[in-house]
């Protein structure tokens, strides 16, 4: 997390919404050694208190046989910021982005969960492509279904703290930071440049 404080002023619920949107993150798992990382899907609850994760059995954080405290990083957009763009002098180059951290500790559960824990993750992915019909497990030949979940192991990750940082501007003025939010739509790079841009624009309004 970035350690200025006035890039942390979200309140808890926009984090646990954006993580529970995205839906997507790098879990660390440290160890003796580099830490275990690994790139995974979750389904975070509304309250921000438990998530969903699955991963596939020869994961070595699968492995773990004991409760173990760990991270998952979420990362929204991001995007080079040249000092040109502000408009005004004295200004050095930067990096804006949109991270959530949520802390906590992983559990791996029993592998009769893991039909429930699938059908709970894929309802909550499905149901963001509304209208289109949701996908169920029932689709799927049970036998093919049960290959597959051999394959998978559920891990339930308690929450124990949730941490943003957006890093948007907000310790420049209302219309040097608006500058740059629209030289950064027009010429940003980055990720999801354009929608970083807005997310600019959106702390006037606030």
């Amino acid at each position: 997390m970035h350690p200025n404080p006035v890039f942390h002023d979200a309140e808890t619920a926009r984090n646990v919404a954006f993580a529970r949107l995205r839906g997507f993150g790098t879990l660390v798992v440290g160890q003796e050694g580099p830490p275990l990382v690994s790139h995974v899907p979750f389904a975070l609850d509304a309250e921000g208190a438990v998530a969903d994760i699955h991963l596939v059995r020869s994961n070595p954080i699968a492995r773990l046989s004991e409760t173990v405290p760990a991270r998952i990083a979420v990362t929204g957009g991001d995007s080079y910021v040249s000092p040109d763009w502000y408009g005004v002098a004295d200004q050095v180059p930067t990096w804006n982005y949109i991270a959530v951290e949520l802390t906590g500790t992983l559990t791996r559960l029993p592998q009769d969960e893991m039909r429930a824990m699938l059908d709970r993750q894929s309802a909550w992915y499905e149901a963001q492509l509304a209208p289109k019909p949701a996908w169920t497990t029932d689709k799927m030949t049970p036998e093919v279904l049960e290959r597959m979940m051999r394959q998978i192991v559920p891990i339930r990750f308690d929450v124990t703290g949730i941490d943003g940082t957006w890093k948007l501007g907000q310790n420049k003025p209302d219309d040097v930071r608006a500058r740059a939010a629209d030289e950064m739509a027009a010429n940003g790079f980055g990720t999801e440049v354009a929608a970083l841009a807005r997310a600019m624009r959106d702390l006037d309004h606030r």
